[in-house]
């Protein structure tokens, strides 16, 4: 792939999720929070769009700590996540998000960054973040651990199921390698093209909207066949 070409893909599809949201995951604790519970939001099957404007709901009702969402109760939970959009969902996120919020306030004193210092490793900061609730999957881990790499030495997530599809569609990924095998190549792709002003998590994320137009054009594909 052309140097030019990578620069154009990572400034049309890079952008970091957490500026889109206006937060700065370096400045600790509570960003870090906010980043949480916008990943919760992104990993549900619901559009970019609607989980920036669930998360936005979140902010203008001050429900940015665990303690204010367990104060404010599965009722607000569910109204806040409809005035979002996630009508489908809203009673399953609802039940998702407290017990997550339940869990971090009784294992980790609230605090996600305890969960990072406790961690001994990457692998087992994603075990602990998914022992958090049954709603947290890998793409919920991913999403959130993404954006923490430089800031969590143990943030190292591996590439998604759409990334890597995304990397096979460049030409980046031979068909078939697995999920550790894709992450160590995607490293090295991008240490040796790496674009100024960009990093790897643009990368990655850049992969990772790419991926979804890529999975959402073959099921369109797929449902005019049938």
């Amino acid at each position: 792939m052309k140097k030019e070409k990578l620069r154009m893909i990572l400034k049309s599809q890079g952008q970091k999720y957490s500026e889109a949201l206006n937060i700065d995951v370096s400045r600790g604790e509570n960003e870090i929070f906010k980043w949480f519970l916008a990943s919760l939001l992104f990993g549900a099957p619901i559009s970019e769009t609607l989980a920036i404007r669930t998360y936005r709901c979140f902010e203008k009702y001050g429900l940015l700590t665990p303690e204010k969402m367990l104060k404010a109760g599965w009722d607000s939970l569910v109204a806040i996540l409809d005035e979002g959009g996630y009508t489908r969902y809203d009673y399953k996120t609802a039940d998702k998000i407290m017990t997550v919020m339940k869990n971090l306030v009784a294992a980790y004193s609230g605090r996600l960054e305890s969960i990072h210092f406790q961690a001994s490793d990457p692998s087992d900061l994603e075990e602990k973040l998914k022992g958090l609730g049954k709603g947290i999957g890998d793409v919920t881990v991913n999403v959130f651990l993404r954006e923490l790499r430089g800031v969590w030495a143990k943030a190292r997530p591996r590439p998604t199921g759409l990334e890597i599809l995304a990397a096979e569609e460049l030409g980046i990924l031979k068909r078939g390698v697995s999920a550790e095998e894709a992450r160590q190549i995607l490293e090295a792709f991008w240490k040796e093209n790496h674009v100024s002003g960009y990093s790897f998590i643009n990368f990655e994320t850049a992969l990772l909207r790419i991926g979804k137009k890529l999975r959402k054009k073959r099921e369109r594909k797929d449902h005019s066949s049938n």
